[in-house]
């Protein structure tokens, strides 16, 4: 189960050659994504088990699973982007059903991040899944 902008992301890494060029976009992405409010980075909010520093800061929009979220490092911020990618807009019910690391083998992620990356990126998704369950409480 995948939302249509990740479904485009798929897509797009399909055309992608080389892991540089998809390590390129998911930088782009990062970029471009919205920023976070500097308040909003507390301790609180800040995600254990990442090696860079990571705010998520999920929210309930219209009846819709969505979230904030910030890094200190560009591909982190990137990642953050791809997870938006996968989880917004899904109904608080089904963020739980999504299987990232299924999905997020489409990218080709999986074979090109660190081991400390693969873990941090294991802890948003956590992080993510336990707030939609918190907010569908």
């Amino acid at each position: 189960m995948a939302t249509p902008a990740f479904e485009e992301l798929v897509e797009t890494f399909e055309f992608l050659d080389d892991w540089e060029d998809r390590y390129r976009h998911v930088i782009e992405m990062g970029k471009a994504f919205s920023a976070m409010d500097e308040a909003l980075k507390v301790p609180t909010l800040k995600v254990e088990g990442c090696a860079s520093q990571v705010w998520l800061v999920p929210q309930l929009e219209n009846e819709r699973f969505t979230f904030q979220g910030a890094s200190d490092a560009m591909i982190v911020q990137g990642l953050i982007a791809v997870l938006y990618d996968l989880y917004n807009g899904l109904a608080l019910s089904d963020v739980k059903n999504v299987n990232a690391k299924e999905e997020l083998a489409r990218l080709g992620l999986d074979e090109h991040l660190s081991s400390q990356r693969s873990n941090g990126l294991r802890a948003m998704i956590t992080r993510l899944h336990e707030s939609a369950q918190n907010l569908a409480n």
